[in-house]
């Protein structure tokens, strides 16, 4: 199968040159949100991405920036961008920038001299109650600064990848009502992290507030950050829900690699998605691994 993965990583983090500062990456078996990420604390570079799969066919790519507090993102924005060079294929790179910072204007612009650059992510992922789960530090939609230049991000034509957690999608959804004309795309279906019938009622809750903003898509990945022992049996209520609340029109397939390459092989990856999108037709498949991410990046 012909697929467009619409989110994965690369990075560099025992090189020197390019050095664009890596922090998590560098901090060998400081545990994430995720689990021990040591396996992975490595060089992840394009040849060995581009052989994860043995059965299916990557057509195009969508890269995402890999730290919040990487400490030159635009060296990071180059460095990818000289990657996809040469690998003959499509791709869009999703590049960092600070918004809660006086120079993240600044930031973005640079990165927008690479023609790849197609939007930003800072993740607003945190948990008051749960520190061991935070990848930010603060509530950045609460922060007037952020809240200011992320409006910028519409003048621009950029697009903002969303990572959050369900307790704070009805404040997102409130916030980005606002914005109708930046695409979003939310990771990692949401971040279902609390599979519970109260946890999994509240991401449901979240992800139907979300799915009113037409702007809004989803990506069907990152389901091993919650669960390292998912399968296509336990994502498949997940996945039929979000298709009753975006349809397939607004459904993009992607790995998370290397991240979920801690919990699974590339094609059980991609294998147990198109399983648990039982029912859905040729077409639709077609769109949610392929087309949507082609689209909505403007591959």
């Amino acid at each position: 199968m012909d697929l467009v993965d619409a989110h994965h990583h690369l990075w560099i983090p025992e090189k020197t040159d390019p050095d664009p500062g890596y922090v998590w990456l560098r901090d060998i078996g400081s545990m994430k949100p995720f689990g021990d990420p040591t396996s992975i604390q490595r060089d992840y570079e394009w040849p060995e991405f581009s052989t994860e799969s043995k059965q299916h066919n990557v057509v195009a790519s969508v890269y995402l920036q890999v730290d919040g507090a990487i400490g030159d993102p635009v060296t990071e924005t180059a460095w990818v961008d000289s990657v996809f060079q040469h690998t003959g294929l499509p791709h869009a790179i999703v590049g960092f920038a600070n918004l809660a910072n006086d120079n993240a204007h600044d930031i973005i612009e640079q990165q927008m001299r690479y023609q790849r650059f197609k939007g930003v992510r800072q993740i607003l992922s945190r948990l008051d109650d749960q520190p061991e789960l935070c990848f930010a530090a603060k509530h950045l939609l609460r922060d007037a600064q952020w809240r200011d230049q992320f409006a910028s991000l519409a003048s621009l034509q950029l697009r903002f990848d969303l990572q959050l957690y369900p307790e704070q999608m009805a404040e997102a959804a409130e916030f980005l009502a606002q914005f109708p004309d930046v695409p979003i795309i939310v990771d990692h279906a949401g971040s279902p992290h609390d599979q519970t019938t109260q946890g999994l009622k509240l991401w449901q809750e979240g992800i139907s507030l979300l799915a009113e903003l037409p702007q809004v898509s989803m990506k069907l990945c990152g389901f091993g950050m919650f669960d390292s022992q998912w399968s296509a049996e336990s994502i498949k209520p997940l996945i039929h829900n979000l298709l009753e609340q975006y349809g397939s029109e607004r459904l993009l397939f992607a790995s998370n690699f290397p991240v979920d390459k801690l919990m699974s092989d590339y094609d059980a990856v991609v294998d147990k998605v198109r399983q648990a999108l039982s029912g859905v037709s040729d077409a639709e498949l077609q769109g949610i691994f392929r087309d949507n991410a082609m689209r909505v990046y403007n591959l």
